[in-house]
Order: structure tokens, then C-alpha cells, then sequence
């Protein structure tokens, strides 16, 4: 006993963890994901003041609840532990009674990636239309799939939309288009839902403020943990008696937290120190992609940080890179997609470097021209 007292006592060393890619390290391209916490938010993270979060004391969750909220010009907000959990709260809170519907693209990532937990936990019917190249749904479709309100059909609650939206490229949803939503929703007396894990991405790209992509919008998520850098989090913003309904649900899934504040301290860090470095990862975005052109891939410009990209033999491709230092995402083999991810933690000298690596893979995989996309 007193080994393990002698032993268990001694004060464990401090760990460092180098957040640039630095000589001989991966370059990391396959999502924003990836990125780890900075000294700063490190600090932030340590020092953060904390209390109960599950009985409303830690002030640090407030804090992060409250500024989300001012900047996403909603009334509340309410902090999870990650976007698929932040999606279906609001879908549970939209459509409360077990056979309601929410209407939605079928590239969405509430549709495509979730597991379809709307549907099995919260038993919410999905309404699927097709996602056009845009992103946007067709607005005409979208009134067509409206249900009549009678006992044979589920009750269409809710239209959900993504901004930006990933597997169209990492498309930006207008504030014209959300307007025409809006207008929609209001003539069905539908609720209106912004998955808006990228948002900031979509702010930044159009050069506007976050909260004048969600003008109209009933609820909308937003995530920490993509391109601001911070380790975990969420936010699920809307309404006070919105968010009142879907904090309530959050115990239920599990996703209430005790003293959270030292996840919530990065989150803030993020959204007051890395939201403005957004733009930079677009402007490498596009000159990653020119590079990948010049080596024989069909790449659309890409309107934000995510570069979709088609290229001969991309499995192999995909492998050599790694091999030479990057990494990147085969999406579908059997086409040929792949995907690039910018973020915070790749700088201009870390773009070269995987520039360089990347046409080492192109030689070694035998790459010459690409399918359209």
C-alpha cells in the first residue's frame, strides 16, 4: 500500500502535443477534424472556472451558451457534446409526437451519417428530396413532398437544411435561398432546422456575419470541434423555449455533462481566436486544388475549405500520398472521389509540402487525366 501511494503520488510530467505538422509528420488533409487543441486554448481549457452543468451552475458552459447565441442572433443556447447529437435534439424537439416528419436531402448529413437516429431513437419519419448540385433542395419539390394533414400520412413538422453542405462539395446555402425556405415553411406552418456544422465556413466565404446566414431559421447547430479547432462540442441555438425543450432531451441521450466548462473554455477560445482565421483556409483550399489540377485531376473550385476532387487509380493514389506524407480521403473508389480538408493547423509551408508529396503519389500511382465530375 504504500508503494502504490509512493508511486501514484509523484506529479505526472506536463504533455505537449505540437499542433503544426512540422518536418517528417503527416500533413493531415482528410478533415477538419483533426486539428488539436493550441497552447492558448490549452491554457484556457486549465483555467477554466467550472461547477454542475446538469443543475445549471458551471459558468463557463453559460458563458459559451450565451455568446453563441449573440453571435448566431438567437435567444438561447444550448451546449452538446458533438453535432450528431446537437441534430437530433432539434429534430426531436421540432417534431415531438412519434410519426411526425422532417423533410431533408438525401446527401444530408442528418440523412446520410447519423445512423438515421431521428428516425430509430426519436421515431421521426424522414421525407427524403433530392439534393441538387448546389446543395440547395428544389424549393417546387421540397412543397410537393408536403404530406396532406389526414390520418393516412405522418405530419410533415419540419424542413432541415445544411450550410454548408459537405457532400455537395462544401456548397454555401444563401441568405436569398434560406429567405425562399423561409417563406415555404411559413405558407405549410413547417419549422425551419440549419445543420450548420460549417457554417462559419459559409459566413466566411460570403463574407457576412454567421447570424445573417440563420435570419428566419428556427434552431440551427453549429460545431466546435471542425474548422475551429477546439477538441469536442456543439451548440444548438434557437428559441428560449426551443432550447429549454431540447436541453430536457439532452439528459435523455445521455449528452448532459457535469463540470463541462473546461470543454466549453475552448469553444469559446475558438470562436474568438480562430473564427477569424477562417478565410485563409479557403484561399489555401484554392490553391490546393490548382496543384491537383496541374497533376491531372478534375477539381471544381472549391467555394470553402473542402476540396472534392476526382483522379485516376485514387485508391492507389490515396495510399501513395500517405506513404509520401499526406493524408487525404478516398470517398468512393469505384469513381474515383476524394476529398481534401484545409483547417487551422495547415500553414502555407505545410500546403507546399503536401503539394510536392502529392506529385510524388500522382507519378508513382500512374495518374494521367481524370473523369468529369
Amino acid at each position: 500500500q504504500g508503494l502504490f501511494f509512493a508511486v501514484h503520488s509523484q506529479r505526472l510530467p506536463t504533455m505537449r502535443v505540437d499542433t503544426t505538422a512540422g518536418a517528417g509528420a503527416f500533413v493531415d488533409l482528410r478533415s477538419d477534424t483533426v486539428t488539436k487543441p493550441c497552447e492558448g486554448m490549452r491554457q484556457a481549457m486549465a483555467n477554466a472556472e467550472v461547477g454542475d452543468d446538469v443543475i445549471g451552475d458551471d459558468p463557463t458552459v453559460k458563458a459559451l451558451e450565451a455568446y453563441t447565441a449573440d453571435l448566431l442572433g438567437k435567444e438561447a443556447a444550448v451546449f452538446v457534446p458533438s453535432g450528431t447529437m446537437a441534430n437530433l435534439l432539434a429534430v426531436a424537439t421540432h417534431c415531438p409526437s412519434r410519426g411526425d416528419e422532417v423533410i431533408l436531402g438525401h446527401e444530408s448529413h442528418i440523412f446520410y451519417y447519423e445512423q438515421g437516429g431521428a428516425s430509430s431513437l426519436m421515431g421521426v419519419a424522414f421525407n427524403v428530396v433530392q439534393n441538387q448540385a448546389d446543395g440547395t433542395l428544389n424549393l417546387d419539390q421540397v412543397e410537393t413532398a408536403i404530406k396532406p394533414k389526414d390520418s393516412h400520412h405522418a405530419t410533415s413538422r419540419l424542413l432541415a437544411l445544411e450550410n454548408t453542405q459537405n457532400r455537395a462539395g462544401g456548397k454555401v446555402i444563401t441568405p436569398e435561398y434560406m429567405a425562399q425556405a423561409r417563406a415555404l415553411c411559413d405558407r405549410h406552418g413547417l419549422a425551419l432546422h440549419v445543420d450548420g456544422a460549417r457554417l462559419w465556413n459559409a459566413a466566411a466565404a460570403l463574407g457576412v456575419p454567421p447570424r445573417a446566414l440563420l435570419v428566419g431559421v428556427d434552431s440551427a447547430s453549429v460545431c466546435l470541434s471542425k474548422g475551429l479547432g477546439a477538441p469536442v462540442g456543439s451548440v444548438l441555438v434557437g428559441t428560449a423555449e426551443f432550447v429549454a425543450r431540447a436541453r430536457f432531451l439532452r439528459k435523455a441521450v445521455g449528452g448532459s455533462m457535469r463540470q463541462a466548462g473546461v470543454l466549453a473554455a475552448a469553444g469559446l477560445f475558438a470562436l474568438k481566436e480562430n473564427l477569424p482565421k477562417l478565410p485563409a483556409d479557403a484561399s489555401r483550399a484554392g490553391r490546393l486544388a490548382a496543384g491537383l489540377r496541374a497533376l491531372g485531376a478534375d477539381v471544381p473550385e472549391p467555394p470553402t475549405n473542402l476540396v472534392y476532387f476526382k483522379i485516376k487509380n485514387a485508391p492507389e493514389f490515396v495510399a501513395a500520398a500517405a506513404a509520401a506524407g499526406v493524408r487525404l480521403s478516398c470517398v468512393s473508389p469505384a469513381t474515383g472521389l476524394c476529398r481534401a480538408v484545409v483547417h487551422l493547423q495547415i500553414g502555407d509551408a505545410d500546403l507546399e509540402r503536401a503539394l510536392q508529396a502529392l506529385g510524388e503519389a500522382a507519378q508513382k500511382a500512374g495518374v494521367a487525366g481524370a473523369a468529369k465530375l
